[in-house]
């Protein structure tokens, strides 16, 4: 991002060329300042400001600072670098989380909010029509796929979640038009899963794929939410990518749930949360 703004600098007004030298002697300082006292350490107007950000391809200040953020966060140590043998735990702790946290920025940034309203309108509309709804992964998927069954069961949608193959393939065939199916992979390359999305694809079925761009599952399914995180093969490997799939679902129920509305929802969860209060300390 720094690199790009670079190159737009002789393109620039004056003006906004003592934002832009302003962004890219002090990055993290930027990203946290109001317009304010942006406008005053660069001497310009806060118009000026907001041009600027809108002259390197952003859609005004706002949207400027949030994806400088993202990108200055993704700069700090230890992201991106496995953990190592000799590592202590303080090591560890800083390393695991940081590459997390760049994991979730970046996704944040790179995601496609057009994928994500057809994903949610495509469920929305499974709900209503009182069609099936099923989430199918194997592995770390798999326990991503019980966690989304989980989230959405407490919405009152009725849910499957099938982590064995051959239980997908079953309840891929019994997908008709109408019924939905998330299907969530790291690498995509999954047998079971392609022979499941494509089975129900077949029947008619909306497939919404979570994985990796470019994987054959990515190309395979109606709609695709991309989680792209490739995972290492050393031995100390953190598991970001199942994060990763538990954020994207997480924003896919949060989806659903604003669009179903408030007044279906909260009696539903109100008295959700009483029986279990009552069951709990009886």
């Amino acid at each position: 991002m720094l690199d790009r703004i670079n190159a737009c600098l002789p393109s620039l007004a004056p003006a906004e060329q003592r934002v832009a030298k302003l962004v890219l002697s002090d990055p993290r300082s930027f990203a946290k300042q109001p317009i304010s006292e942006l406008a005053q350490r660069a001497h310009v107007s806060k118009p000026t400001v907001v041009r600027f950000c809108r002259s390197v391809g952003y859609d005004g200040l706002s949207d400027f600072k949030l994806k400088l953020a993202g990108s200055v966060s993704e700069g700090v140590p230890f992201i991106h670098r496995s953990v190592d043998a000799d590592d202590k735990t303080g090591d560890i702790m800083v390393k695991v989380i940081d590459n997390t946290v760049a994991a979730f920025l970046k996704y944040r940034n790179d995601a496609s909010t057009a994928a994500m309203e057809k994903a949610t309108t495509a469920l929305v509309q499974a709900y209503a029509q009182n069609k099936r709804i099923e989430f199918f992964g194997v592995g770390n998927s798999g326990i991503v796929a019980q966690d989304a069954q989980h989230k959405f069961f407490r919405l009152g949608i009725n849910t499957m979640a099938y982590s064995d193959g051959h239980m997908q393939v079953m309840g891929a065939t019994l997908l008709r038009k109408g019924d939905c199916v998330v299907i969530i992979s790291n690498s995509g390359r999954t047998r079971d899963l392609m022979d499941a999305c494509d089975i129900a694809r077949k029947h008619g079925a909306t497939t919404i794929v979570i994985t990796a761009s470019g994987s054959p599952l990515a190309a395979a399914g109606h709609i695709h939410l991309a989680a792209d995180h490739p995972e290492g093969f050393e031995r100390y490997s953190p598991m970001v990518s199942r994060l990763l799939h538990l954020l994207i679902i997480d924003i896919l129920a949060t989806c659903v749930a604003l669009a179903i509305g408030s007044d279906k929802l909260q009696p539903v969860l109100r008295e959700m949360k009483d029986n279990l209060r009552s069951k709990r300390y009886a």
